[in-house]
């Protein structure tokens, strides 16, 4: 069904809106995948502040130029779902990369983080990265285990002490 101008006009608005306030973007080939299983994948998408979307490629093309994700233009080919991530940049690589370990047919096609196109191997470590809440008990639990560490050197220390003395 072709779409009016006024709606293309404001589904790039829309995308680029988007664009403009998100912290990174992955785009994959989505083709071959069931309704339901995408209805999965954007539900728990909604859970990590991660806006996806299918848009035809020349919006989406329109919808990205002049913001940080232009450089996305060289992978939008064939049928492409695109993952904005708002509140951590690694939300959306971290949720496509799982998805695409259990759907076979879901390929990741390129990633865009700061207005730079990612390789895969970044895109690797953009998934893998740590979100605030887990950087956060990552470093307490480092804190806890130091401040164990000096407790149990000083209880050693007045040990050897008492043994001398």
């Amino acid at each position: 069904m072709a779409l009016s101008l006024d709606t293309k006009k404001n589904i790039v608005s829309k995308i680029n809106k988007i664009s403009n306030v998100a912290l990174s973007a992955i785009t994959a080939n989505s083709q071959g995948i069931s309704v339901n299983k995408m209805n999965q994948l954007r539900k728990s998408g909604r859970k990590v502040g991660v806006y996806m979307s299918i848009v035809r490629n020349t919006l989406l093309t329109l919808a990205i130029q002049n913001t940080a994700f232009e450089c996305l233009k060289k992978k939008i080919k064939g049928s492409t779902f695109i993952a904005y991530s708002m509140n951590h940049p690694g939300s959306g690589a971290r949720l496509f990369k799982k998805f695409s370990m259990k759907n076979d047919q879901f390929k990741i096609t390129g990633a865009a983080f700061e207005g730079k196109l990612l390789s895969m191997l970044e895109i690797n470590q953009l998934a893998e990265m740590p979100t605030h809440k887990e950087a956060i008990t990552k470093l307490l639990i480092t804190l806890k285990m130091s401040a164990a560490g000096k407790f149990v050197y000083i209880l050693s220390a007045i040990k050897k002490k008492k043994e001398i003395s």
